[in-house]
């Protein structure tokens, strides 16, 4: 057994596709256990909070929570700061892609689609934006948050870009971050990272 198992959902997205890539920039194996709806259901009374992603890291159990996990595996592969203010600069980033998720992921689950449709030209006009001009002062210089080395952090904002530009949410412009020079560099920068194309190229 590798010392790390991700369990999470068979599909290639969200917060379980974050802690697998920071562990493949990492450079470390991990076992992916990919679960299905019935899987899921069958452990979730198991899980801490209901949910995953989990990691099982071995002599230490099974940890929750995605952005803990993902400053565990940064802290102890160099994929997040110890300077105390840094590490708070690289959080907030974090912390912002969480915050993105809440306010789309109601639409989600709107079975009207015009209600649908106008929520999200709401959050088009407005909140998003917003938040990428939040993104963009926090990210700083460049090429990644914390400079010229990528870290958990440009993971989180890579898959908050890939989501959004990847056209998936109809009544959300694909190009909406196209303003956000920075934030744009950091996912073209995880995109083209070896690990992570191997892992895509292994993916099929």
């Amino acid at each position: 057994m590798a010392e790390y198992r991700v369990t999470y959902f068979d599909l290639a997205g969200s917060r379980g596709e974050e802690v697998r890539l920071a562990l493949c920039v990492a450079g470390q194996a991990f076992d992916d256990n990919r679960l299905d709806r019935a899987a899921f259901q069958a452990l979730k009374p198991e899980l801490p909070f209901g949910s995953v992603p989990v990691l099982e890291v071995a002599g230490h159990g099974l940890l929750c929570q995605t952005n803990a996990i993902l400053r565990l595996i940064g802290r102890r592969h160099d994929l997040y700061p110890e300077e105390p203010f840094e590490a708070v600069r690289h959080d907030a980033l974090m912390d912002a892609v969480e915050e993105l998720r809440h306010k789309i992921s109601p639409t989600m689950r709107m079975a009207d689609p015009a209600a649908r449709a106008d929520a999200r030209r709401q959050l088009a006009a407005g909140y998003i934006p917003h938040w990428g001009r939040g993104v963009e002062h926090l990210i700083g210089p460049g090429p990644f948050v914390g400079g010229e080395r990528p870290g958990v952090a440009d993971i989180k904002l890579y898959m908050a870009d890939r989501w959004i530009s990847s056209g998936a949410l109809d009544d959300l412009p694909k190009d909406l971050f196209d303003p956000c020079p920075k934030l744009k560099a950091v996912a073209r920068g995880i995109a083209s990272h070896p690990a992570v194309q191997s892992w895509y190229a292994k993916a099929g």
